[in-house]
């Protein structure tokens, strides 16, 4: 039989192994079981389980060390199911006594079968056997337990281990590592270590590995010493290591060392230092790399073209992409790798070029669950979430059930277009297959909170016991996206005590709290902190506290900010520009307009967007038109919203025949906002006719804002046509809308306080109503009288009056005159539009107690003083 083994080394195809079987079977040799067990070996490396199996079968009485190579044969195949099987069958057959040999399978097979009971019985099989003290018996209960994520179990296999060698040591170091406890499994080195044993090359690899866990360049510096300092055997596999633990780690210098002191370029790791730069964003020099490689005629691998496809797609190169896959098509690489194929989508993807993406994707002829999820996920971050969900629909058509990253995907794309119907379909899905893991729960958070249902967001955040940063930073985003500034900050501030690690969203999404609330003190206290962090030049950041300080009333600490930053956008400009609009300051936002043009930064709607409302407020009608006409030279179609702004500036200038002309004249059916802008300037300037004459228009308009259904049965409760007020009312009934409470917020010591139409819940409700009582009194015979709420129907003048000291403007107003010393300025921010009623009692307020009083509503500044506003009572 020896003489036959080189044959069997030479029998790589299926056809000599078939011809070497059929001489076996000639000689009578098929019987030997050396022979038999070295043909099913065989045929398993060549990929013919069947024939192993036939073999197998056809054999009288296989030994335990033939089962214990069919076995093997079948982990190597990934048959983990079927290799369980065939030990069962063993066992149950009880005809030869099991080998020490047959355990390290199917211990391997447990593992990737992800069986915990299988495995346990295993083990207890192992100790029957009389195995327990066998080191690689026991090494293999080990990888078993670790892979598992059993690692109590694993420690207590290792503390039973008589003997505990390199192997085992290396076993324990890697479970504890590959399970997320990387400082753990530092420990366990250390004790290794201390108990005289000497690590290898395999343990460093684990060591490496958890260095990058923990981020610690300290720590990997002193291993890599270590590793030197003990002459172990540096091989590729730890070379590479150590030069992805140092891209991981941010020290591109030593990583590069590394590469360049490889003796032999043959066996450089040219992959590892891609994938290291491509870490670090120094995507051209990983594409210098590649070209290196292709110098000294190295042959790339698949991984090595992920790297160099993800590069060109970083950079944004296009024709140097399609080269590269043109490459990978000229080796003969094939793109339905699970690897390979995605990374193409992903390089088009990011050029821009959807439709090669889905190219590539329909050329894959076997899709796996990855092919699809990369697709999924591309639509759903490429603006098309319809297509993305049209995709995960037809994936489960094509037999593959969804894993946890195609739920978070088709989650997202439900929370982009609020199909919040789906994605509690999908929600109960999940529940009933059990797939939560901390990706899905993160994803299911952001879902309902994107569709509104901050409660149901909330709820599952709180389900969750061990918060990711992730969890942390969806909830806040979702509590601020939706107005519930209070609650985003409440639970901000939570995460700071629990001492969770915060990042650039987590403050991103907390300063857009403050901004809502006009929250100064917390605001400023949040852009320190971020300093802390090391966050301080960050445009993103920089831009959204420009905004939050503007919208709370600094001006001059906005301007700092703005001045400070290496490069300003177009977004930073722009919201700049909003801001000195808001405080009505119309020849600050021309200024800085200007300033923007003369840097070569070119405007785009939202800019114009924003100048133009800044000259509505500031009643710059031949400004407005100059800016308005002047988009076309930028480039920026007018929308909706620009066309809002210039009849928005003409009624409010009472020039309501040139704003209903521009109505007339639309490229597009007119929406609520620009009927509503009309509708505002007949209201300020008592134009009842011409609502009258467009009248068939008005209610005609199908929306869902319920700012407008709200302006117009105000204007007909004011004139008391009660049966218009009724229907538009109804209309608002039957399409399910209501009117959206208004609330305002005052800063009192650093804490901010909340009020709402007719609050009770305050400890000292009785001392506000009883102070505006008392201040009614006090300035009835003056200049004030309340304009009764007409808009109340089916009440009493003297409760309509009532219902009117009640306003939310007016308690925070009351409350802080309580609680602040004479002369303190009031800081107020209002959700919606301030009520002339109360706009003439906050000017009252400021001459009778002598203070400055801060208002800001949905549209802009009111700054009182001394009986008067800042604007002008042109808002």
């Amino acid at each position: 039989m020896i003489l036959y083994m080189p044959l069997f080394r030479r029998c790589a195809t299926s056809t000599t192994l078939t011809q070497l079987h059929a001489h076996l079977f000639i000689t009578g040799l098929h019987r030997h079981p050396p022979a038999s067990t070295k043909l099913i070996e065989s045929y398993a490396q060549i990929g013919i389980f069947e024939s192993s199996k036939r073999v197998f079968d056809t054999f009288p009485k296989p030994d335990s060390f033939m089962w214990g190579v069919l076995i093997k044969c079948y982990v190597w195949g990934g048959f983990f199911e079927e290799a369980v099987s065939l030990y069962h069958e063993m066992v149950y057959q009880d005809q030869t006594q099991i080998s020490n040999f047959v355990f390290p399978s199917v211990l391997k097979a447990c593992s990737g079968f992800g069986d915990l009971s299988v495995g346990g019985k295993v083990h207890g099989r192992v100790i029957k056997c009389g195995f327990e003290s066998d080191a690689v018996v026991e090494t293999s209960l080990l990888c078993m337990y670790g892979e598992m994520s059993c690692l109590d179990d694993a420690c207590k296999a290792f503390d039973t281990m008589p003997i505990r060698d390199v192997v085992a040591w290396s076993s324990i170091v890697l479970n504890f590592v590959q399970n997320g406890q990387a400082s753990e499994g530092l420990d366990m080195f250390s004790q290794m270590i201390s108990e005289a044993v000497e690590p290898d090359s395999v343990t460093m690899l684990s060591v490496t590995e958890a260095c990058s866990e923990l981020g610690s360049l300290r720590l990997g510096r002193s291993v890599h010493g270590y590793v030197v300092r003990r002459e172990i055997e540096s091989n590729a596999s730890l070379n590479n290591s150590l030069i992805v633990m140092y891209g991981k780690l941010g020290d591109l210098y030593s990583a590069e060392r590394l590469f360049e002191n490889v003796p032999c370029r043959m066996t450089a790791p040219w992959t590892p230092m891609i994938s290291c730069y491509n870490q670090s964003g120094c995507f051209q020099e990983a594409l210098n790399v590649f070209a290196k490689m292709q110098e000294f005629k190295m042959e790339p691998n698949q991984v090595t073209m992920v790297g160099v496809l993800c590069a060109c797609a970083r950079l944004g190169r296009v024709k140097e992409g399609r080269s590269v896959h043109g490459f990978v098509i000229r080796r003969a690489m094939d793109p339905e790798l699970d690897f390979l194929g995605p990374a193409l989508m992903e390089l088009y993807a990011d050029t821009g070029n959807l439709r090669d993406c889905h190219k590539v994707f329909e050329t894959i002829k076997e899709k796996t669950i990855l092919s699809w999820n990369t697709l999924i996920s591309i639509f759903t971050r490429n603006g098309q979430p319809e297509e993305a969900l049209l995709l995960f629909v037809q994936m489960q058509t094509q037999g593959l059930m969804p894993d946890s990253y195609s739920l978070a995907s088709s989650l997202s794309a439900c929370g982009t277009i609020s199909f919040s119907q789906l994605g509690a379909q999908i929600h109960g899905y999940i529940i009933k297959t059990g797939n939560f893991n901390d990706f899905v729960q993160n994803a299911l958070i952001d879902m309902y909170a994107k569709c509104g249902f901050v409660h149901s967001a909330n709820k599952m955040f709180e389900k969750i016991k061990e918060k990711s940063l992730v969890t942390w930073n969806s909830m806040i985003c979702g509590f601020s996206q939706n107005g519930y500034s209070v609650e985003a900050i409440t639970l901000f501030d939570q995460m700071y005590m629990n001492c969770v690690k915060m990042d650039k969203l987590t403050f991103l999404s907390v300063i857009q709290a403050c901004s809502h609330l006009g929250y100064l003190e917390k605001g400023k206290w949040v852009h320190h902190k971020l300093i802390m962090y090391g966050l301080r030049k960050d445009s993103y950041l920089d831009t959204a506290l420009t905004d939050m300080y503007s919208k709370c009333g600094e001006l001059q600490m906005a301007h700092g900010v703005f001045d400070r930053m290496s490069e300003r956008s177009i977004v930073s400009w722009s919201v700049m520009i909003a801001g000195y609009g808001m405080h009505g300051q119309i020849n600050a936002t021309i200024s800085l307009f200007n300033q923007m043009l003369g840097s070569g930064i070119k405007p785009n709607d939202i800019t114009f967007m924003h100048i133009l409302s800044a000259c509505s407020h500031a009643g710059a009608v031949e400004e407005g038109k100059l800016y308005f006409n002047s988009m076309s030279e930028f480039g920026v179609e007018p929308k909706h919203d620009h066309f809002a702004c210039m009849v928005d500036l003409l009624s409010r200038a009472g020039d309501l025949n040139g704003a209903y002309q521009i109505i007339t004249s639309l490229p597009f059916p007119a929406n609520s906002s620009i009927w509503g802008a009309l509708l505002n300037g007949c209201r300020i300037h008592k134009r009842i006719d011409i609502i009258k004459s467009i009248e068939k228009n008005l209610l005609d308009v199908d929306t869902a804002d319920t700012g407008y259904y709200t302006l117009l049965s105000n204007i007909y409760a004011e004139e008391g046509t009660w049966d218009k007020f009724g229907k538009v009312r109804s209309m608002m009934k039957s399409k399910g809308l209501r009117k959206v409470p208004g609330y305002s917020t005052i800063e009192i010591d650093k804490k901010i306080y909340r009020f709402g139409p007719g609050d009770t819940s305050h400890s000292q409700t009785k001392d506000i109503y009883r102070f505006l009582e008392n201040f009614r009194s006090l300035v009835h015979a003056q200049v004030y009288d309340s304009e009764p709420d007409n808009s109340i129907v089916g009440t009493s003048k003297f409760n309509k009056e009532n219902n009117v000291v009640s306003h939310s403007e007016k308690l925070a107003i009351a409350f802080g005159i309580i609680n602040t010393r004479p002369g303190t300025t009031l800081r107020i921010s209002k959700n919606l539009r301030v009520c002339r009623d109360c706009h003439s009692f906050a000017k009252i307020a400021s001459k009778i107690t002598g203070r400055e009083i801060i208002m800001r509503d949905l549209n802009r500044f009111h700054c009182f003083r001394n009986g008067s506003c800042s604007c002008n009572d042109y808002w």
